[in-house]
């Protein structure tokens, strides 16, 4: 691992406070190190009261703050003398931990302090960096990793052994270091859980944290193999993880996202028992449970057996107190094939994904230096059922409607399609967008969202590219087939043979074989919804679109057929009839003026050429869409509604 430091950049930092977030988002630069929102720093300083007395301040990552993108706004600053004395308390239970770091801050607006506050605080250097890094985690757990970590480190590293985060993690350093010499420490290895560094410069913080990790990482380097195994993957079908992630949402009770990938750990000879022994450290078990679930392709029976294993692993180790939390898992191992990732939303899918990413890394790499080891269950529960993670499910905000659903939105590289995106996304919804322009790709830089290109008129790239969206979130529970074009206006006595029949494929063919292919995975899908993208030329044709008008009149009797063939599974299928979006790209300002002059009238009274006198936007059809894929129309389909401001030709 290489130091991040820049020279010039450290020079630009006023303070010592903005020296910390500087060094701080060095730290978060790492996915190696610390992982959404883990690790945490700190520094000390000195402030003036509003009694003009100068104070130590330990100013610590707050709450819920990014090393990777935190400032000195994400860090909050406490009392040091107060948090030096809740270290020498002989009990103290986290929630009043919480609460007397809360009371200990300076600025009640700053973030609430991390759990590892208190042991910042006794660390008696000015800057103190601490990570849960891969490597010397993995090295932690695996046979014999304290006596590998004692002889890699040498005297510069105090040692521990691991116990719970928070004021008994505190308790444990601070009678391990009475009477200690600081200065012959470099740094203290937790055990299963990571390491701190320090110095009262915060480049040798910093870097001393980089020499760690080096040391460890070219330690594994030397006992791995890298040609571990000849085997290969084989492919897991769409259609059964569609249908995986169903059965896993049910046990929930609630709609889940998905993600499948080819993980080397999937490959293992022995991967269904090294598999399940367990997280690298017991945070990670707030995203991913203790251990996967096993996938042998019997999903009802494997997603059973998980959850009945989950509550016989409650009920051995809850007290009276504890609320069981959902049995649903959160990551599976099928294999040969590869890993399965769940999350209530796209947000912890991704969460979920990184971990995961990391765990079955670092499981392959113990595996190979003596045996991969974790923690004994009662301390990953004990981690798990936390009175501060307990505290935080009576506080819990109720889920978006669109959390935990996944949205395909044809033609969403621009217009309608991309406002629709757009808007599913800003409700929670992952989305797979899917359109023939490249653009669709970098639509959305949100972790809820994946690009597609595919010619949506033939049909084996139909198939991929739902398969593909399918594996990276899961199923399919909101298709809105959107994607047309609009040809150049032609009687029917002009059209010929190759335009007639591209404009029908575009506007009505490709609808179908997206419908055709979508089908299977909407029937296993959550409170299913197809939304078709038709048009006033539908209800209202005109002359010089005959080619359009009937392919989106015959889009809407698919539509009927549809909503008639599928309401039995529950799916419901209503049409919108969108007329006049100027931000699309089928009105160019030649055409808008053309148009205009033809009715001799100006363009702005062009546009608001309809009953109420208003002018349509694509966000106008998008907030239409997300009324018809929510409960609002929950008892409606086969519904036809226009968006048009009222048109006289067909109210």
């Amino acid at each position: 691992m290489k130091s991040l430091w820049q020279e010039n950049e450290a020079k630009q930092c006023q303070t010592p406070l903005e020296l910390r977030a500087y060094t701080s988002r060095l730290l978060g630069q790492s996915d190696d190190l610390v992982l959404h929102g883990g690790g945490n720093t700190s520094v000390k300083d000195t402030a003036i009261n509003i009694f003009g007395e100068s104070e130590e301040i330990l100013y610590v990552k707050g709450s819920g703050h990014d090393l990777k993108t935190i400032d000195i706004d994400g860090f909050a600053p406490t009392r040091l003398k107060v948090l030096q004395k809740l270290a020498a308390l002989s009990e103290l239970s986290d929630i009043d931990m919480m609460r007397e770091l809360k009371c200990s801050q300076t600025d009640p607006k700053a973030p609430a302090p991390s759990v590892e506050a208190i042991l910042h605080a006794i660390i008696p250097f000015k800057f103190v960096d601490h990570t849960h890094t891969d490597a010397v985690v993995t090295i932690s757990n695996t046979m014999g990793g304290e006596d590998k970590i004692r002889e890699l480190y040498g005297d510069d590293m105090l040692v521990l052994p691991y116990v719970m985060p928070g004021f008994i993690l505190a308790k444990q350093v601070y009678a391990a270091t009475q009477g200690l010499d600081w200065s012959r420490y470099r740094g203290i290895t937790l055990l299963h859980h990571g390491v701190f560094t320090f110095h009262d410069d915060a480049r040798e913080s910093y870097e001393n944290m980089i020499r760690f990790v080096t040391d460890a990482e070219d330690y594994i380097s030397r006992q791995l193999d890298p040609d571990i195994t000849d085997n290969k993957f084989t492919d897991m079908d769409a259609h059964e993880f569609a249908r995986l992630r169903k059965q896993v949402g049910e046990t929930r009770n609630g709609a889940m996202v998905a993600r499948f990938r080819k993980l080397p750990l999937a490959l293992l000879d022995n991967v269904e028992e090294c598999g399940r022994r367990g997280p690298i450290t017991p945070d990670h078990v707030l995203h991913t449970k203790r251990i996967p679930m096993l996938m042998t392709g019997q999903h009802a029976a494997d997603v059973e057996h998980f959850a009945a294993e989950y509550q016989a692993y409650f009920d051995q180790h809850a007290t009276p107190d504890l609320t069981c939390l959902d049995r649903a898992p959160r990551w599976g191992i099928h294999k040969g094939k590869g890993i399965a990732t769940f999350g209530i939303n796209g947000k912890r899918l991704r969460v979920c994904s990184d971990i995961i990413e990391h765990t079955v890394k670092t499981i392959g790499w113990g595996e190979q230096m003596g045996g991969w080891q974790a923690l004994p269950e009662q301390d990953i529960f004990e981690l798990e059922y936390w009175e501060l993670e307990q505290a935080k499910l009576k506080n819990q905000q109720v889920a978006g409607e669109f959390e935990g659903k996944v949205a395909v939105v044809t033609g969403a590289a621009s217009g309608i399609g991309k406002a629709t995106a757009e808007a599913l996304i800003a409700q929670g919804a992952c989305v797979v967008g899917i359109d023939i322009e490249k653009a669709v790709t970098e639509l959305s830089a949100s972790i809820l969202y994946h690009g597609l290109t595919a010619d949506l008129t033939n049909s084996d790239e139909v198939r991929c590219a739902l398969a593909e969206g399918v594996l990276y979130f899961g199923g399919i529970d909101i298709l809105v087939s959107n994607a047309g074009s609009f040809p150049p206006s032609e009687y029917l006595e002009d059209i010929t043979d190759a335009q007639w029949q591209s404009t029908l494929d575009m506007n009505l063919g490709s609808h179908f074989k997206v419908l055709r292919e979508a089908i299977p995975y909407l029937k296993v899908g959550f409170d299913s919804s197809v939304i078709i993208m038709g048009s006033k030329n539908a209800l209202a044709p005109g002359p010089g679109v005959g080619a359009y008008s009937v392919a989106k009149a015959a889009l809407t009797q698919l539509a009927r057929v549809a909503a008639l063939e599928l309401a039995g599974d529950g799916i419901r299928v209503n049409v919108l009839h969108p007329d006049a979006v100027f931000d699309t790209g089928i009105w160019t300002d030649e055409v808008l003026k053309a148009r205009a002059e033809k009715y001799g009238i100006s363009i702005e009274e062009y546009k608001r050429r309809n009953l109420l006198a208003t002018e349509i936007g694509s966000d106008d059809v998008a907030r239409a869409v997300l009324a018809l894929a929510d409960a609002s129309f929950a008892k409606s389909t086969a519904l036809q509604l226009t968006i048009d401001g009222g048109n006289e030709r067909t109210v």
